[in-house]
């Protein structure tokens, strides 16, 4: 699966991941980015120097539904992704 059918079904469902962490772990995240499920964005000061980052392509970040927190992993690190019930 690429980045952009993983994009296209996190927007639509809540979806169990399992991919290999960065020190070689296996971890199963149910995650999503449907904007009803996503918590209110954080307004910033605009004049704040804070760095803007690049999008790094090779990374997805979604939001974590058991953790709430939002969470990354690498694209091409997933194992597998199941759409699962978004009764959060």
């Amino acid at each position: 699966m690429n980045r952009t059918e993983l994009v296209n079904l996190l927007e639509n469902a809540v979806c169990e991941v399992t991919f290999t962490k960065v020190d070689g772990t296996v971890r199963t995240m149910p995650c999503t980015l449907k904007k009803d499920l996503l918590p209110p964005a954080k307004h910033e000061d605009p004049l704040s120097t804070k760095k803007v980052r690049e999008i790094n392509e090779a990374v997805m970040v979604a939001y974590c539904t058991d953790k709430q927190a939002w969470r990354s992993f690498r694209v091409d690190n997933v194992i597998s992704v199941k759409e699962i019930d978004d009764a959060v």
